[in-house]
């Protein structure tokens, strides 16, 4: 779900949006604190993310919301939403909405693109706090193939990615489909990963988070990383940031404030590590 959510992440977000403050007439901050719940979104399944396991909630973006409700003076209700179509219709649904099986709106949305052009189409929301910069790493088995040679020479070997998604994309194309049979689909980048650690394919092809995720989980002691950039791949990366409603704004600037004093303090660093992933700044931030 992580790399199909990517397809509309590629543009690079050299700069903050520049929000306007809020009206003094929406005070949605005053109202979080006075109800004392801080509802957040997370998406449903989506490790190293958010995931449920043995009925409890886990992952970055579920520690980052119980986190900010923390340091807000309240608690938190996380939300599980279940991806649309579309990260417009996520946010339709999550944010400024709500959906048609009655999910309710929630106060902050995790893991949206921070894009220039993304949040220009999206105008019912305010698009803020980038907090990580995503990229996609390909890993291989060593002695098994090069993770650094041309792909073409991967044929022959399972080769893991997350159904429809870029990675998935790019290897099945690659040099007129040379590798399409050799490609292993999977649910989530993250089980792609985990097939590698378990010695069920070769490579795999996902989002770093993923990747590193898996490889903490399993521990394998035989995998590598590519170094260097893969052939015709043009994706350059994408920040992930938080959405707030339009009238919200107060809401996100002070949910910015609160992310800026865990990157100082270390703690959003801590959150990443927990999950075996190395934070990466957004390069908006």
């Amino acid at each position: 779900m992580q790399d199909r959510r990517a397809f509309v992440m590629q543009a690079l977000a050299f700069a903050a949006l520049g929000l306007a403050p809020a009206a003094a007439n929406a005070a949605p901050l005053a109202k979080v604190k006075a109800l004392g719940v801080l509802r957040v979104a997370v998406y449903k399944d989506n490790r190293p993310w958010s995931w449920r396991q043995d009925g409890k909630l886990f992952g970055i973006d579920a520690d980052l919301g119980t986190a900010l409700a923390k340091a807000l003076g309240v608690h938190v209700d996380l939300a599980e939403l279940m991806p649309g179509d579309d990260v417009e219709a996520d946010l339709r649904n999550g944010v400024w909405k709500g959906g048609l099986l009655g999910f309710q709106p929630a106060d902050v949305m995790l893991h949206v693109p921070f894009d220039r052009s993304f949040a220009a189409r999206v105008d019912q929301v305010a698009i803020v706090a980038p907090y990580y910069r995503e990229s996609f790493q390909f890993a291989c088995a060593k002695g098994e193939i090069d993770c650094n040679a041309a792909p073409t020479q991967y044929k022959g070997r399972k080769l893991a990615v997350e159904i429809d998604s870029i990675p998935d994309s790019y290897l099945s194309g690659t040099s007129d489909g040379v590798l399409a049979k050799d490609v292993l689909h999977f649910p989530m980048g993250f089980d792609a990963a985990s097939a590698l650690a378990e010695g069920k394919a070769d490579g795999v092809f996902a989002s770093k988070a993923q990747v590193e995720s898996a490889l903490a989980a399993a521990k394998p002691g035989n995998i590598a990383l590519r170094s260097m950039p893969l052939p015709g791949f043009m994706s350059p990366g994408w920040d992930i940031g938080m959405a707030v409603k339009e009238n919200s704004r107060n809401l996100g600037d002070a949910i910015e404030g609160l992310l800026d004093a865990m990157v100082k303090s270390g703690e959003l660093k801590a959150i990443f590590a927990r999950y075996g992933v190395s934070w990466t700044p957004a390069l908006a931030a």
